[in-house]
């Protein structure tokens, strides 16, 4: 059952033993005083990223593993944690610690704002500033979001942060493919949702490695951008047709008793 007050954080990792608990547990500082669950999907680790994140759930009530028994790969981790999230407003970051926590406010002022018009706002993406990757992969992200802009026209300079806030039925209601992670902002304007950025900082690898190469990034990159390209010339009328609430400042309760798949 949701709770319209609550506030989901949902953290795919795959490998990340080192940077896991520290992560956590600044997660936990943020939002402390709020209502509040974090969940984190392990996607197949072999590092103990699992037996870590149980050993942390034994203290912290607020904290829910799940795993993968195979890697299903980050936008399926996601979506996992998403349906499995009570809170109608959803904060996703990556497992590896680039992603600072202390940034997650920043990501739910526009929901908290009084103003008419945060009734149709579906997503907050954050976009990295002083990015902290080394300088090949910048220049390869850089070159990435020019050509995703160019062709779906979001007006986002960085789709790929995994800082992001969005209210859960606008989530489930898009088009599913994999890696949709990265096409969010487009996905949530083809539905009729409004898409607000937030410049937040970054930091480098608390520990682990990357995931993709370049080349690999950018091979599977290519048929999902086409795809995305495909999706919104073939868009109907928007879907949505009513919010509902938001997390609110000062919404305390008691945080869900984590529990352990």
């Amino acid at each position: 059952m949701s709770d319209p007050n609550m506030i989901s954080i949902v953290i795919p990792a795959k490998d990340e033993v080192v940077a896991i608990a520290p992560l956590i547990e600044e997660v936990g500082a943020v939002l402390s005083g709020e209502n509040f669950e974090v969940i984190v999907v392990d996607d197949g680790s072999t590092d103990g990223t699992d037996a870590k994140l149980r050993e942390l759930a034994a203290r912290c009530n607020w904290l829910i593993p799940l795993h993968n028994k195979v890697s299903a790969g980050q936008s399926a981790s996601i979506r996992k944690g998403v349906r499995f999230a009570h809170g109608r407003l959803i904060v996703t970051l990556d497992g590896d610690g680039q992603n600072p926590p202390d940034q997650i406010p920043a990501l739910l002022a526009p929901f908290r704002s009084t103003a008419p018009e945060v009734c149709a706002l579906g997503l907050v993406q954050g976009q990295r500033i002083l990015r902290r990757d080394t300088v090949a992969k910048r220049f390869a992200s850089r070159f990435a979001n020019g050509l995703r802009g160019a062709l779906l026209r979001d007006n986002i300079r960085d789709s790929g942060c995994g800082l992001k806030a969005f209210r859960r039925e606008a989530y489930l209601d898009l088009p599913w493919f994999d890696h949709i992670h990265r096409f969010m902002p487009a996905m949530m304007l083809r539905e009729g949702w409004r898409v607000e950025t937030v410049d937040v900082t970054h930091r480098e690898r608390q520990g682990g490695q990357s995931k993709y190469s370049n080349l690999r990034r950018g091979l599977v990159g290519i048929p999902d951008l086409l795809g995305a390209a495909w999706l919104i010339m073939r868009k109907g009328p928007p879907r949505h047709e009513e919010c509902g609430p938001v997390p609110v400042a000062g919404s305390h309760g008691k945080a869900r008793p984590g529990a352990v798949q």
